[in-house]
């Protein structure tokens, strides 16, 4: 058993925090803080560097957020450091260029659809949330299949919801993750189960997730239906883990962040609650929904309730105005939107593919995506040092990937601007006017060619490509 490359469950331990004796010692620089327990280590002493799963480069891979660190990007506070960066790489395109001189590549629409009427009743923070909760509950159930009892919260974003209902409904219990063949859960998950300092489990849907349920006793089955990556689990599958889990009394919670749309909308799939789930949450920014950034959790009263509680404790909650962009951004939700965003990445997969070849290029319902090992081989392959040691890990490549893309292009991705944690494999995952706003397809395809030719150039220089993508204050 090697990290995210499973043949059967992969352990976390967080069941108790450590005592002085079993303490982590400080991680190297090249190694994230986020380790701190070892899947495979249920005492809670960190593992030698050798025992973890490593990439395709000999780097061993942090199983909270599944790649490697290096010497630039060493942590979360690098990763939001690199955010910082990309921020302002694009505010200086838009200072010169326009607003409309950036594509947004990474999925997320990002609106903010409140009308000026909403702003003196719904988004006011002391009465607006008891004006809309009717309209927002009956729209968010209908959305997700619910029941006419079900409940419905919003949170300040997905991943907040993750971890606020894990924390709240986990009852001490080890909690079971199942996630797509292929797939692993997102970070939320991983760091949910630590806050709430009990194991975690992971386990993939075509693997034998029965025995790990069993054998577990879990008190909460957390089931992936598609991941970020788009990892898709087949809901006959997510049906029988519901099934199985709920006849051994645990709560089964879906993280539908994509799955609440993209599976009925692309796949014929059943409404995310329709599968038997106690709880489903979706993301209100991708697949679809046009924004703004937040989470919906929608089903069973007394667990909706709980997290709720539990995110209030945190500061996890969604705000008014955030909730009134919630109710409007479901109410105006086409599938229609998700379908247009999926043929335009059909579109885009075959154009990249053409460029740069099948063996380097995969493809998924809402574009091309290139494994970060693969990238860094490519550049690698166009500098002429194929056999040397890379002086940066993948992580680090894609990011200044992303970097150049944006500033010489004004392609933006998740490489750029994704909230630690996130995957960091490039993924052309256009909304609705993307592609128009780069310039086309071919511009794109062009700026994807010439953006890996000219980070060849400085792949070998470990400093260039940190001032690249941390900024002068690297």
């Amino acid at each position: 058993m090697d990290g995210f490359t499973l043949t059967g469950a992969a352990l976390y331990d967080f069941g108790r925090p450590p005592t002085q004796e079993t303490a982590p010692a400080s991680p190297p620089e090249s190694q994230s803080a986020d380790i701190g327990f070892d899947m495979q280590n249920p005492s809670g002493k960190r593992p030698d560097v050798d025992s973890l799963a490593q990439d395709s480069f000999g780097n061993p891979i942090d199983p909270v957020v599944g790649f490697a660190r290096g010497t630039i990007i060493r942590s979360s506070v690098d990763e939001a450091r690199r955010l910082q960066q990309g921020q302002a790489v694009a505010a200086a395109r838009v200072r010169e260029l326009g607003p409309e001189s950036i594509g947004i590549f990474t999925g997320n629409q990002r609106d903010f659809p409140v009308s000026p009427d909403d702003l003196l009743t719904l988004c006011e923070e002391w009465v607006g949330p008891g004006l809309g909760a009717k309209e927002l509950r009956a729209v968010a159930v209908k959305h997700m299949g619910g029941k006419a009892e079900d409940g419905v919260t919003i949170f300040n974003r997905t991943s907040a919801g993750i971890i606020a209902t894990i924390a709240a409904n986990a009852a001490g219990k080890t909690v079971v993750s199942v996630v797509p063949p292929g797939g692993r859960s997102h970070a939320s998950v991983v760091r949910g189960a630590r806050i709430a300092q009990v194991k975690l489990v992971e386990v993939q849907g075509d693997k034998d997730w029965r025995s790990a349920i069993e054998a577990e006793s879990p008190g909460l089955v957390v089931v992936t239906t598609v991941t970020s990556s788009l990892e898709r689990l087949e809901d006959t599958i997510t049906t029988q883990v519901v099934d199985f889990a709920k006849r051994r009394n645990a709560i089964v919670f879906l993280d539908e962040a994509y799955g609440a749309r993209l599976r009925p909308v692309l796949h014929a799939g059943a409404l995310s609650l329709q599968l038997g789930a106690d709880i489903s949450i979706t993301n209100c920014d991708k697949a679809g929904l046009s924004g703004p950034r937040a989470g919906v959790l929608v089903g069973r009263q007394d667990l909706v309730t709980a997290a709720s509680a539990k995110a209030s404790e945190f500061g996890m909650e969604a705000r008014a105005p955030i909730a009134a962009a919630v109710l409007r951004s479901l109410q105006k939700y086409s599938p229609e939107d998700l379908q247009k965003e999926a043929q335009a990445g059909q579109v885009l997969a075959t154009a990249l593919q053409n460029r740069l070849g099948r063996e380097r290029v995969q493809r998924s319902d809402l574009g091309p995506m290139i494994d970060e090992n693969d990238v860094l081989a490519i550049l690698l392959e166009r500098a002429g040092r194929a056999d040397d040691k890379p002086a940066v890990v993948p992580c680090e490549a894609t990011s200044a990937l992303g970097m150049v893309l944006l500033r010489d292009h004004g392609v933006l991705t998740v490489n750029t601007h994704g909230q630690p944690g996130a995957r960091v494999s490039v993924r052309l995952k256009p909304t609705l006017d993307a592609l128009r706003r780069a310039g086309g397809l071919e511009a794109v395809i062009d700026a994807m060619d010439k953006s890996l030719t000219d980070i060849a150039k400085i792949i070998h220089d470990r400093d260039a490509v940190a001032r690249l993508v941390l900024g002068a204050a690297q």
